[in-house]
């Protein structure tokens, strides 16, 4: 009778050891998909940041007349009523992949409008090198507030 008292201990001091176990093999999973996560939304960062950059250019590009602009300002993008039919740049505007809002850091052109813009979260960035080649900027950048996607119009002569 005395063994079977001392075995309910040792069952419980085993339950308990599995339960630690259990937590910390979880917690180190959760670091995991907590880290790829953040990689993916670097990957989301640098693709919708392109697609800004790209359609600030084809505003810029496809100005009517001589004196190029930048757009005034996001919105733009959606519906450009420089002309008799309405051009579209952009579907909508995005989402930054970090503060989950549509609103966006300006960099704003010397001439006025929008140049660019940039995450407005100032987060930790994992990747640092190893950009794409219209990326190759943001090599050594260590917040995403950094990575500005900014289009810069090519000098013609």
């Amino acid at each position: 009778m005395v063994s079977r008292l001392n075995s309910g201990g040792y069952t419980y001091l085993g339950l308990l050891l599995v339960i630690v176990l259990m937590s910390g093999s979880l917690a180190g999973a959760g670091t995991i998909w907590s880290a790829e996560r953040q990689r993916e939304r670097e990957r989301e960062l640098l693709h919708i940041g392109h697609k800004f950059r790209v359609a600030i250019g084809q505003y810029y590009n496809r100005t009517p007349g001589a004196i190029k602009q930048f757009p005034p300002d996001l919105e733009a993008l959606l519906r450009d009523a420089r002309y008799p039919v309405p051009r579209r740049y952009l579907r909508e505007i995005y989402a930054d992949p970090f503060t989950g809002a549509r609103n966006w850091g300006i960099v704003e052109a010397p001439s006025g409008g929008v140049m660019g813009v940039y995450s407005l979260s100032y987060q930790r960035t994992f990747k640092r090198t190893n950009f794409r080649e219209r990326d190759a900027y943001l090599k050594g950048k260590t917040h995403t507030g950094e990575w500005m996607f900014v289009y810069i119009p090519e000098e013609r002569t």
